[in-house]
């Protein structure tokens, strides 16, 4: 198989909003590292002292009872100084005070480790999401990926401190309490207690995975809700230009809905289940009562024998109770992590060389080759057809055609957002898929026709070319793109906040905001995607007079679609059908006579047609 074969079109993982979950073993087994995480010292002595405080705290529970049984016998008896019940009162006390402060030293041990652990991995897969190809995030729905990493968070803490500090602490609870049943007085207590908590195991266990349907579908219908949610309020413009806004509303509710009706489902079987919870250990309970009453009345157990089993069997219903909760919080937490996790296994489609080299982002101006570049989004849909030209160091190549002809794939190919599917595109002689991507990225500056800013400052997303910039290199920028004196106009300056995508600035004053990014950047590459198209007139001028010096001196690639913004450009290509038709600088491609002349002469018609009705 050729390297250009192996690359293309690889097959994705699907949306992980709505896959199937890949097991809830496999689940826990991909969260157990991040327990005892390498190089941290710290943490991993806190899980040790943390696992000891629980050992100590559950001892400390079980002993409690027998401190409180000898107490009622000392009391009863009415014989001997008081000293003695007043002593084993003292003990009981403080073995329980010992017992509830193991716990929470325990939990406050646990806390450093639970939330590193939620926070590395939400962070790796923050990280993984940025390095997933363009093609994963253009069919991405952005509600439902921000509520799985939100509610997968949520799952790891609650799975980190249930399962290791409460799950296996009952357990251990409950066999202690059984043997010191068996120990203390007959194997029939033993026999009745163990029955009685296997078979409120078993039923906790199947009730519970017959409920895991029910919160799967809340899962998946609140991604849908969310999902639909967010992509409308982000269209808001576009609902209320179309004055859909009970549309909008009827959709989210109808997702709502399903949410709701799987929500009353997954309650109604929860009292179900808690119901016949409370039927298992209320009748273990009150047959362990006669037993142990029929003792004290035929004089084989004392008054403390029958107060120490009550004890103990009201002390085992507070963890079996605890037990179910635990399961159902541990089973939910684990279908959230599930999801998330899922997004850990999508398949990386652009992924970087072993030992990929580095390209040097700031210099001199790079060279950029196209050799017989092929490529297709999806294997029905080609788009480039063997489109080759080379851009020397300094040069300014143009790149014209409809809409569709494959000029913006080709900046994308540039950028490495996609693998070719066939050909190669080298920058200083090198395959870029030989290079690190961030080096490459690092060296190509753009200026996208459709600017889409950070909710922040505008001094933020100026600088987010190059963070950490000082004051007065974002200025410069700013001036270079004739945006300063508008911005210090302002009544906050350059502290003033753009709104959702910018929208609190004009196309014109976005684009020059994008400009002076990119300016601020200082690429050795340059693209110019249509960089003047929201400017009037008189300021795509003075725009394009900045544009040509900062060009001056890098590699510049611009997709054009007014031609009188790239007469001066040193190679103009003529796209159609992902096909290179006609190449040759402006005044060649004229006297040629061919496709780019009769587009010129039909912009030439449209200006003079629209400075005529300007006129008027």
């Amino acid at each position: 198989m050729t390297r250009n074969a192996a690359r293309a079109n690889p097959h994705l993982a699907p949306d992980p909003t709505q896959k199937k979950p890949a097991g809830s073993f496999s689940t826990v087994m991909s969260l157990m590292p991040y327990l005892w995480p390498p190089g941290e010292p710290a943490l991993r002595l806190r899980l040790v002292l943390a696992t000891i405080s629980m050992i100590l705290a559950k001892v400390g529970t079980v002993y409690v009872p027998i401190l409180y049984g000898h107490s009622v016998d000392a009391l009863s008896k009415g014989a001997g100084p008081l000293m003695v019940p007043a002593a084993l009162i003292i003990g009981y006390v403080v073995v329980r005070i010992a017992a509830a402060g193991f716990g929470e030293l325990r939990d406050a041990l646990f806390a450093a480790v639970q939330m590193r652990a939620s926070r590395v991995v939400a962070r790796k897969t923050f990280e993984h999401l940025h390095a997933l190809s363009m093609r994963f995030h253009l069919d991405r729905q952005t509600g439902g990926l921000s509520n799985v990493i939100l509610r997968g968070t949520l799952g790891i803490q609650n799975v980190l401190r249930l399962a290791t500090f409460n799950l296996l602490p009952t357990i251990v609870e409950l066999l202690l309490t059984t043997f010191m049943l068996w120990h203390l007085f007959n194997g029939w207590y033993a026999l009745i207690t163990f029955i009685a908590i296997g078979c409120y195991v078993a039923f906790t266990f199947a009730f519970t995975a017959w409920r895991t349907q029910f919160r799967r579908a809340m899962n998946e219908t609140d991604n849908e809700a969310q999902t639909k949610a967010i992509d409308s309020l982000l269209n808001f413009e576009t609902v209320k230009y179309f004055g859909n806004e009970h549309h909008e509303a009827r959709r989210f509710d109808e997702s709502l809905a399903r949410y709701e009706a799987a929500s009353v489902k997954s309650q109604v079987s929860l009292n179900a289940l808690n119901i016949g919870q409370a039927v298992i250990i209320s009748g273990a309970l009150g047959v362990m009562m006669l037993m142990a009453a029929s003792g004290v009345v035929h004089h084989t157990m004392t008054v403390g024998s029958f107060v120490l089993i009550n004890t103990y069997l009201m002390q085992l219903y507070i963890p079996l109770n605890f037990l179910g909760f635990t399961y159902l919080t541990l089973n939910q937490g684990l279908i959230d992590m599930e999801q998330m996790f899922s997004l850990l296994r999508v398949n990386q489609e652009v992924k970087d060389q072993p030992g990929a080299r580095m390209l040097a982002a700031h210099g001199e101006p790079a060279e950029i080759t196209f050799e017989a570049v092929e490529f297709a989004y999806n294997p029905d849909r080609q788009i480039l057809k063997g489109v080759s030209f080379t851009a020397r160091p300094g040069q300014k190549i143009a790149l014209v055609g409809p809409t569709g002809s494959g000029k913006s794939t080709i900046s994308r190919l540039l950028f490495r957002f996609y693998d070719v599917t066939g050909g190669t595109v080298r920058v200083d002689g090198v395959d870029v898929r030989d290079y690190a991507q961030t080096s490459l990225r690092a060296a190509i500056g753009v200026v996208p026709q459709d600017t889409v800013l950070f909710n922040d400052s505008i001094f933020y997303n100026i600088a987010y070319g190059k963070p950490g910039a000082t004051r007065e290199e974002v200025e410069r920028a700013a001036r270079l793109a004739q945006i300063h004196d508008f911005i210090i106009s302002l009544p906050q300056g350059y502290k003033t906040k753009v709104g959702e995508r910018g929208l609190k600035l004009s196309g014109g004053e976005k684009q020059r905001v994008a400009i002076a990014r990119t300016i601020l950047k200082d690429p050795r590459i340059l693209i110019l995607d249509e960089a003047t198209s929201a400017l009037d007139t008189a300021t795509e001028q003075e725009i394009s007079a900045a544009l040509r010096e900062v060009a001056a001196h890098r590699t510049t690639v611009v997709i054009a679609h007014r031609l009188s913004t790239i007469t001066d450009a040193d190679e103009i290509l003529v796209l159609q059908s992902g096909q290179v038709v006609e190449r040759g600088n402006h005044a060649v491609l004229l006297d040629a006579g061919g496709v780019y002349a009769g587009m010129w002469a039909a912009q030439s018609e449209q200006d003079a047609h629209a400075l005529t009705e300007a006129a008027q």
